[in-house]
């Protein structure tokens, strides 16, 4: 008994080390049309305006009702309700400081492969980002 133990301990623990480890986590998430669900990562990059949402990274959040997107990680998320099929993601905020006129903070996403990919938008700014799991 205690010459098989040793070995039935590093089995296990072999075994709990592939199942748990990051790779294996990867791999089960390598389609985001059939995985969308978690947190996305990725900085926005300016096409078009003044971006200021473009020094930070960005975070995405898909679950089964709802989706947020924050750009920069900043104080502002926009918010969105996902299609059945998770093919499209729209998320909007409207802002609105004192002395000044609300304006739109529009996100337009898909999946792509292991990514989701998307167009942000507001009046003085256009870019697109590609979001990652974060690893």
């Amino acid at each position: 008994m205690k010459a098989s133990f040793p070995r039935l301990f590093f089995a296990i623990a072999a075994l709990c080390g592939a199942t748990f480890s990051p790779a294996c986590a990867r791999t089960a998430h390598t389609d985001a049309q059939k995985d969308p669900y978690g947190l996305w990562t990725g900085t926005l990059i300016a096409d078009q305006g003044t971006c200021e949402e473009t020094h930070a990274p960005s975070t995405f959040q898909v679950d089964q009702t709802r989706t947020t997107f924050t750009p920069a990680d900043g104080s502002i998320s926009l918010h969105g309700t996902p299609d059945a099929q998770h093919q499209h993601y729209h998320l909007q905020a409207v802002v609105s400081s004192p002395g000044s006129k609300p304006f739109p903070m529009v996100l337009e996403a898909h999946p792509q492969d292991d990514t989701i990919v998307g167009t942000y938008g507001t009046p003085r700014c256009r870019a697109h980002v590609v979001l990652r799991r974060p690893q």
